[in-house]
């Protein structure tokens, strides 16, 4: 029997809901943003802001602030979600490490957000240029504190170990979505590594503030994203960010619905209730979005802990 459309075979394409009003970016043209976009580019920098079309980048630009990526703008992963491509990278660039803190240092930033793309194909997944770029970048920028999002590290062992050695401010690895959707949405990952990452750096640092994040719109359901709230709470996760799901393109997996402001306010109340230390939720939240700001708020938050449960 004759296909039909055989070009759409592993190409599904899935329209694009239209955005509701409350979906809204703020469009930014100012000479920060310019001088942002400009050093990065001079300095053949990467940053998940443009890599992952993220919808906040003018106003964060606009700030001077950037997210970086490190080891690469190509990962070896190929999540349905994301905009990053997918392919196989090229070798670690030595000087990437000093690099990153120049540009820290040039753009002023009082807190840092490092990432990278997966990176499968190397022996400890990038952990030991994860703590290479912390401690240049600590070196340059004595008073700037770090923050890394980092990969699961899946199936290399221990090598995580070297990224909480180097001992960033904070340590962020991003759940994604619920359980049930993993082999659909995250097909190269594992939601329990996750969760097992996150508690293992908490217990090998306690003093590290860990974060995660989670989408909403991919066909989740409430009680599942209460469950995830649970696990990330049983791993002792201090931050929690819920973020809405927005579709990259016709190719990406297709969003399931727009969630109204009002139920991402309820779930920040939930989130509180259960036992997080901070929660950032709302449409446009995403990982890195006011992460100077946020982990300012988290170390009161943590000061004002200790003054009532000295013992602790």
């Amino acid at each position: 029997m004759k296909l039909r459309h055989p070009e759409k075979i592993n190409k599904p394409i899935n329209p694009i809901k239209k955005k509701p009003s409350w979906i809204r970016t703020r469009i930014l043209d100012t000479k920060s943003y310019f001088q942002t976009k400009e050093l990065i580019n001079k300095k053949k920098l990467h940053t998940v802001c443009e890599e992952a079309s993220c919808p906040n980048i003018s106003e964060c630009w606009s700030k001077k602030h950037a997210t970086f990526m490190i080891m690469g703008d190509t990962c070896t992963r190929a999540c349905a979600f994301c905009n990053v491509k997918t392919g196989k990278p090229t070798f670690l660039d030595p000087d990437e490490p000093i690099k990153i803190a120049q540009a820290t240092k040039e753009l002023n930033l009082k807190h840092v957000v490092i990432t990278s793309v997966d990176r499968d194909d190397l022996d400890d997944g990038g952990a030991n240029h994860f703590s290479k770029v912390i401690y240049e970048t600590r070196k340059m920028n004595k008073n700037t504190t770090i923050e890394v999002l980092t990969p699961d590290f899946l199936r290399k062992k221990n090598a995580y170990r070297n990224v909480v050695k180097a001992n960033p401010d904070v340590f962020n690895h991003n759940i994604e979505t619920v359980p049930s959707l993993y082999r659909q949405v995250r097909p190269g990952s594992r939601y329990f590594a996750s969760v097992n990452l996150l508690k293992s750096v908490k217990g090998i640092n306690k003093k590290i503030f860990t974060k995660s994040g989670i989408m909403l719109g991919l066909g989740e359901k409430k009680d599942e994203v209460l469950q995830v709230m649970d696990d990330l709470l049983c791993a002792n996760v201090d931050f929690l960010t819920i973020g809405q799901y927005l579709q990259p393109s016709e190719k990406h997996y297709p969003i399931n619905r727009y969630v109204h402001p009002d139920e991402f306010q309820s779930l920040k109340e939930i989130a509180l209730s259960k036992g997080f230390l901070l929660v950032a939720s709302s449409p446009l939240t995403r990982s890195s979005y006011h992460a100077d700001e946020d982990f300012a708020e988290m170390k009161k938050l943590r000061e004002k802990q200790s003054k009532c449960h000295p013992l602790q």
